[in-house]
């Protein structure tokens, strides 16, 4: 064992549905902009581009029933309901015809974003990582195995905050699906068992203050909910 000069952290690990065991987060990689309607309301066109990804550390997950402080250096909080790929399988340049066998399971998840430091730092051309990158960020519900659940390709995707559904959708408004996005990531990383992968969010993002509740879901794959503590 390596002689380290204090103790590693421990490993960031999301739970895994209808089992005691855990999923240990390597990275997490997330599309953006890959429902056309929320490309809109962000001011950009929707065409069919390829797809980009942006990071968020793998220690920002959060298992669903957490309250989490409301985040420091941001006035304009803003939730963003997402299906989440956990890769069980790694690799790279992986055709599309043959990625979802490298899916473990999939998971309600939330990409949290202090969208006043996102916009700041896209309008001056830098990268997001303040806006996306921050401690808490990456809520994640229980995986439920693909052996379970198989490979959701339609259903309800919706968020609501304090009860009011804010975000509202179909996985089959996905640009680019499952398939493609394990393909396309994997042309520029190696993909390893561990990463999970934010698949993008629909329309409707917005803020959320100090004591609201966020709860969201996604057909097939149960409920995710966080609380901002007061």
């Amino acid at each position: 064992m390596p002689d380290f000069v204090f103790a590693p952290q421990p490993a960031p690990s999301v739970a895994i549905s209808g089992s005691s065991a855990r999923f240990p987060v390597r990275r997490i990689l997330c599309v953006g902009r890959n429902y056309a309607a929320h490309a809109r309301e962000m001011g950009q066109d929707p065409d069919r581009e390829a797809p980009f990804f942006f990071t968020k550390p793998a220690d920002a997950v959060v298992d669903s029933g957490a309250s989490i402080p409301y985040p420091p250096l941001t006035r304009n909080f803003h939730h963003e309901i997402e299906l989440v790929i956990a890769i069980g399988k790694g690799g790279s340049d992986i055709p599309a015809t043959d990625a979802l066998s490298h899916v473990f399971g999939y998971a309600v998840g939330i990409d949290l974003t202090r969208r006043d430091l996102q916009f700041a730092a896209r309008d001056k051309g830098r990268p997001w990582d303040w806006g996306k990158a921050f401690d808490n960020a990456a809520p994640c519900a229980p995986i439920h195995p693909v052996a379970t659940v198989g490979h959701p390709d339609k259903g309800r995707i919706w968020i609501a905050v304090d009860g009011v559904v804010k975000q509202d959708a179909d996985l089959s408004e996905l640009i680019w699906n499952v398939p493609e996005i394990i393909a396309i990531a994997s042309q520029g990383v190696t993909l390893k068992p561990g990463d999970l992968i934010y698949s993008g969010t629909p329309a409707g993002v917005g803020a959320v203050e100090r004591g609201q509740v966020m709860t969201g879901g996604i057909d097939g794959l149960g409920e995710i909910e966080i609380s901002v503590t007061p």
